[in-house]
C-alpha cells in the first residue's frame, strides 16, 4: 500500500503485516495515485516489463481486459509503448471479460468494437490471439458456448493477469449483484443501475440491451493476479465497501479480498470514502486544524443523529474523536460553538456577495459590486442541475453572469428529437406554396434519409449531431430564460474535443484549452463557477473542467486572475460532501420548482433523471440535521485552490 505518489510496484505481492495503522481496515492491497493517468502510466510500465520477460523466455503471457470508461487511459500508454518504443505484443494472448447480448462485432457500442478503437488496433497483436465472448451466439448455443470460452482460459494456462474496473453496483466484469464467488462464464440480466450508467453510450436506456455474457467471478479469481482500477469520486463509496467491507455477493468486488495477489489502483477521488481519508481520527493521530475539527465534528452529529450543539464530552470519548478534546483542551461545548458558526457561515442568500455588508464570516466578499460572474456548464443540462437556484438569485441580485456551455450537449439527444424536427420541417415545406422553401425540403429530406441510413445505433454523421447541437441549443435557451438570463447571458463553445469524439472515446487537445482561455481573457470574471473537479477523468465533465484548469493556469499571470475566486458546484455524479460545504444557498419552494422547470426544458434527453429537487432537499436536511436553520433546499459549493 502507498501514500499518493508512492513509488510502490504495483504489482508486487502483498504483505499484510506491512499494513500501517492508518490502512488497518483495509482488506486487501489499495494503492492511491494522484491521478489516473500517472496511475495507468506506471501500470502499463509493469505490464510492458512482464510481456517482455516472457517473450524471452519464448513464452506468451495471458491478458486479460476490461472495457468502459476505466482503463482507456492504460490502453493509451501501452500504445505509445508500442509505437514510440518497440513494445511488441506478438506473444500476448487476450480474454476480454465480457459482452452484451445482442451486438454484432461491428456494433459501434459493441466490446468488440470498443477493443479494437481503444487498442487491437494499433498494437501488433495477432488477430487469432484475441478472444472476446460472442455477442450473437444463438440462445441456445450460449451455455457450450461459456463452456468453450472458459476451456480455451485453460488451454492456454490460465489467466496471468486480469485487468478489471467497477461498476456502481460493485460489480466486476458484469457480476451484479447476487452473484457467486465460485460463479462461472455465462449470460446475465444486466441491474437497472449498470443500464443506466451505459444509456448515453446507447441513445437511451431503453435502447440499452438487457443481457450480456461475462466471465463469472470463479473465473476472474483464477487469474494469477488482479488489477482493479478506479478513478473518480462517484467511485469511492463502492470503493471503500468492496475494500474495507464484508466478503459478499451484494459486491462481487469485495471477492478479491480473498486473492493473495490482487490490488486495487485508485485516484484520490476514487480513495475517498476509505477511512484513513474519510475519517483519518479513527486510524491514528491526526492534525486539529480548522477543516479536520470541522469534518470530525459534522461526521459525529451525523453519526449520532444530534445536532452539534447538543453533542457532550462522551460522544466524543465514546465515538472515537476524543483526541479533539484533548488536544485543544477545549470542552464539548467550546468546540460545538465553532463547529456551529463555521457551518453557520457557509449559509448566504448572497452568492455573489451581499454589497456594503461586513463579509468577515460571509463565504463571497461584498466588493467589488455588481460582480462579472461567469459559470462554466460542461453539458448544458449541468448548471441548471448544479446552480440553477443559485443563477437566477445572481442575476436577481444585479449581476453581470454568463453563462458558457462549453459542448454541445448533441451526444444525448434521442434520434425521435431530429425526426420529429426533420418531419415537420417536412410537412410545412409541402404545405408552403410559396418558392424559397425547396432547401428546408431538401434538408428535411437528407436529415431523414440520414438517419434511417444510419439505424438504431449508428454513428451520428455530422449533419445530424449539427442538428441535435442546435435542438439542445434552444432547450438551453429556455431553462436560461427560466432562471433570468437572456440570450446574450449565454455562449456555446462547442469544444472540439466532444464535436470529435464519443463516449469513452474523447481526447482532450490544446484548442480546447485556447477556446476556454479566450472567454477567461475576454470576460475577466470576479468569480467563476464550474463542476467536474472529482469526476471521472474520462468524463465530459472532468475533460471541460480539465480545459477550464488549464486555461485558468496559463492566465496566472492576468491581473484580474489573482482577484478571482472560483467555486466548484455539485455535478451530475453527486453532490459537494457535507464538510467540505463552504457556501450553502437556500431555496425556498417557489425557487426551488422553478429550478425543476429549468430542468425539464431539456426533453430531448427525456431518459435522463436529473432527481435535482431530492438532492437539494437532502442537503437542505443535513443541514437541519446539524442545527441550522429549516430550509426548502440548498444548493452547495466549496471553493477551488489550483
Amino acid at each position: 500500500m502507498s501514500e499518493t505518489g508512492s513509488p510502490v510496484r504495483i504489482l508486487a505481492p502483498f504483505d499484510s503485516s506491512l499494513q500501517s495503522q492508518q490502512e488497518r481496515f483495509e482488506k486487501v492491497k489499495t494503492l492511491i495515485h494522484s491521478d489516473s493517468a500517472s496511475a495507468s502510466a506506471q501500470l502499463a510500465g509493469e505490464v510492458a516489463e512482464l510481456i517482455q520477460e516472457r517473450q524471452k523466455e519464448g513464452k506468451p503471457f495471458v491478458l486479460g481486459l476490461a472495457t468502459g470508461s476505466t482503463p482507456v487511459l492504460f490502453y493509451r500508454e501501452l500504445i505509445r509503448l508500442h509505437q514510440e518504443e518497440g513494445l511488441s505484443f506478438s506473444n500476448v494472448i487476450t480474454f476480454n471479460l465480457d459482452e452484451y447480448y445482442g451486438l454484432s462485432p461491428d456494433h459501434p457500442e459493441s466490446y468488440f468494437r470498443f477493443m479494437r478503437d481503444q487498442l487491437f488496433d494499433h498494437v501488433d497483436i495477432p488477430a487469432d490471439q484475441i478472444n472476446i465472448p460472442d455477442g450473437t451466439v444463438p440462445m441456445e448455443e450460449v451455455y457450450d458456448h461459456c463452456l468453450e470460452y472458459e476451456r480455451k482460459i485453460d488451454e492456454v494456462g490460465g489467466l496471468d493477469m486480469q485487468i478489471l474496473g467497477i461498476g456502481r453496483t460493485g460489480h466486476i466484469g458484469f457480476n451484479e449483484p447476487g452473484s457467486s464467488e465460485d460463479s462461472r462464464t455465462r449470460m446475465i440480466t444486466l441491474d437497472r443501475v449498470t443500464r443506466q450508467d451505459a444509456a448515453a453510450d446507447f441513445m437511451g436506456l431503453t435502447n440499452v440491451p438487457r443481457s450480456a455474457i461475462t466471465m463469472g467471478v470463479g473465473t476472474i479469481l483464477k487469474a494469477k493476479s488482479l488489477v482493479l482500477m478506479a478513478w473518480g469520486a462517484s467511485k469511492s463509496e463502492i470503493v471503500q465497501q468492496a475494500v474495507e467491507g464484508p466478503r459478499i455477493d451484494q459486491v462481487s468486488a469485495s471477492f478479491l479480498q480473498g486473492h493473495e495477489h490482487a490490488v486495487f489502483l485508485v485516484d484520490e477521488a476514487a480513495a475517498g470514502h476509505l477511512t484513513r481519508f474519510r475519517y483519518p481520527w479513527l486510524v491514528g493521530p491526526v492534525a486539529w486544524d480548522g477543516q479536520m475539527k470541522k469534518r470530525a465534528v459534522v461526521w459525529l452529529s451525523q453519526k449520532l443523529e444530534k445536532p452539534i450543539l447538543k453533542l457532550i464530552d462522551e460522544d466524543y470519548n465514546e465515538s472515537g474523536t476524543g483526541e479533539l478534546l484533548a488536544s485543544t483542551s477545549e470542552a464539548a461545548y467550546e468546540v460545538n460553538i465553532d463547529i456551529f458558526n463555521r457551518v453557520q457561515h457557509t449559509i448566504t442568500g448572497w452568492p455573489g456577495g451581499k454589497p456594503g455588508a461586513d463579509d468577515t464570516n460571509r463565504p463571497e466578499r461584498a466588493e467589488p459590486f455588481p460582480k462579472r460572474v461567469l459559470v462554466f456548464s460542461p453539458e448544458p443540462a449541468d448548471a441548471f442541475i448544479g446552480m440553477g437556484g443559485t443563477l437566477d438569485r445572481l442575476k436577481e441580485q444585479g449581476h453581470t453572469v454568463q453563462l458558457v456551455f462549453q459542448t454541445s450537449g448533441n451526444l444525448r439527444v434521442s434520434d425521435v428529437a431530429s425526426l420529429n424536427f426533420a418531419r415537420v420541417l417536412l410537412e410545412m415545406a409541402e404545405a408552403t406554396h410559396v418558392s424559397g422553401w425547396e432547401n428546408q425540403r431538401e434538408y428535411a429530406e437528407s436529415i431523414l434519409s440520414a438517419l434511417e441510413e444510419k439505424g438504431e445505433f449508428g454513428i451520428d454523421p455530422e449533419m445530424v449531431r449539427k442538428l441535435k447541437g442546435l435542438i439542445v441549443r434552444g432547450e438551453a435557451r429556455d431553462a436560461a430564460t427560466v432562471c433570468r438570463l437572456d440570450n446574450e447571458d449565454t455562449q456555446f463553445l462547442d469544444l472540439p474535443f466532444y464535436e470529435k469524439g464519443r463516449y469513452r472515446r474523447f481526447v482532450l487537445g490544446t484548442e480546447d484549452d485556447e477556446l476556454v482561455a479566450d472567454v477567461l481573457r475576454s470576460f475577466q470574471p470576479d468569480i467563476v463557477f464550474a463542476t467536474g473537479a472529482s469526476s471521472d477523468p474520462s468524463s465530459i465533465q472532468a475533460l471541460s473542467f480539465r480545459a477550464f484548469s488549464n486555461a485558468w493556469r496559463s492566465l496566472g499571470d492576468e491581473p484580474w486572475n489573482s482577484r478571482c475566486h472560483v467555486w466548484l458546484y455539485g455535478g451530475r455524479d453527486g453532490d459537494i460532501e457535507a464538510h467540505e460545504i463552504e457556501m450553502a444557498v437556500p431555496m425556498s419552494p417557489d425557487q426551488l420548482e422553478e429550478k425543476v422547470e429549468a430542468t425539464r426544458k431539456f426533453m430531448s434527453t427525456s431518459d435522463e433523471v436529473f432527481n435535482t429537487s431530492a438532492r437539494n432537499q437532502m442537503i437542505a436536511a443535513l443541514y437541519d440535521s446539524l442545527g441550522m436553520a429549516e430550509y426548502e433546499a440548498i444548493e452547495a459549493f466549496r471553493r477551488w485552490n489550483p
